[in-house]
């Protein structure tokens, strides 16, 4: 290649490349756009690579142990599930996430779920394109404030969905193990564990990651402990929550409702839950801004540039091999 260094991109979500591409020249690398997201095309560009970008591409053992070159795999997202985290400590090679890019979009699209459910919106919009103006079919609405938010996770998402939350009045409690009590304290929410979280939230948000001890955290165990009239949220990840359980426990009336912009199957294929009035899907929206998608492809790359130029990056997800980086 003819810059000093090459990036492969592995595949892209975003209209352009611009902001990657004017990180990246500021220490000469290039970079280029896989044709596809299969491995095999991946692995024209990446095996002779000195960095990797990578949205939802799969990022396999077989692939990174053909990646001679590359010292860093950055990811466009907060996550790193799609990349084999084992695979590239063994090879030496740092991988880095972004964990704050879209923070206010997810935060905003959370409650804005929470509102189009609690107030029936897209129920009521829908009759009323129709030609039904008919006030008594959204019956019951009941009033936000005074009622309980369960956030699980606290992370930096669902702490600034507190303060949003509570400016309609709602009490916000919070179950993560991980967040001391402190930081709950501080931002006026209540400390709880998982089950009296259940138990007592009249809506829930969901904003844990998806670990082998989360996946179908929301289970048929757990819909059976909701209040009949609670509500549910999910801009975290699909298999978090039991499509099926759920869509059984809705039927059963165990819970009143749920709002997912994240399923177990993106884009889903006959899933239950469609057609429902209570259930309100988006198509995986919630990190989505024009300021967001800016922001993430330039945090990313400038991870690249960090790592390329002999520096330590700020996210790292494996921070065990930056003492054993290959010097450029």
């Amino acid at each position: 290649m003819a810059g000093r260094f090459f990036v492969a991109v592995a595949d892209s979500v975003f209209p352009n490349l611009d902001p990657a591409k004017a990180v990246l020249a500021e220490i000469g690398a290039e970079l280029a756009l896989a044709a596809d997201s299969s491995p095999e095309s991946v692995m024209k560009l990446a095996a002779d690579a000195d960095a990797v970008l990578v949205t939802y591409a799969k990022i396999n053992a077989d692939m990174i142990r053909q990646m001679k070159k590359v010292r860093i795999i950055s990811r466009f997202g907060i996550g790193v599930d799609n990349v084999d985290l084992d695979a590239a400590t063994a090879q030496g090679i740092v991988v880095t996430k972004v964990p704050d890019y879209c923070i206010d979009e997810v935060s905003d699209h959370a409650m804005a779920l929470l509102l189009s459910l609690v107030r029936k919106i897209p129920f009521a919009s829908a009759r009323a394109h129709a030609g039904r103006w008919e006030m008594p079919a959204v019956a019951p609405i009941h009033r936000l404030r005074g009622r309980t938010l369960g956030l699980v996770g606290f992370g930096r998402i669902p702490q600034l969905v507190a303060p949003k939350a509570q400016a309609f009045g709602l009490r916000v409690i919070s179950y993560d193990p991980y967040v001391p009590k402190s930081v709950m304290d501080q931002a006026g929410v209540g400390q709880v564990e998982f089950a009296e979280l259940v138990k007592t939230s009249d809506y829930i948000s969901i904003h844990s990651p998806l670990l082998p001890e989360t996946h179908h955290l929301f289970n048929a165990d757990v819909f059976r402990m909701m209040k009949p009239d609670a509500l549910l949220v999910n801009t975290a990840r699909g298999p978090v929550v039991d499509e099926a359980a759920l869509a059984r426990a809705l039927d059963a009336k165990q819970l009143a409702g749920a709002a997912l912009d994240v399923l177990e199957q993106e884009p889903p294929v006959a899933s239950p839950l469609f057609g429902r009035d209570n259930v309100v899907l988006t198509p995986h929206t919630s990190f989505y801004s024009v300021e967001s998608l800016e922001e993430l492809q330039t945090k990313a790359a400038e991870e690249v540039v960090r790592v390329l130029s002999g520096e330590p990056p700020r996210n790292p997800v494996n921070p065990e091999v930056l003492a054993s980086l290959r010097s450029s």
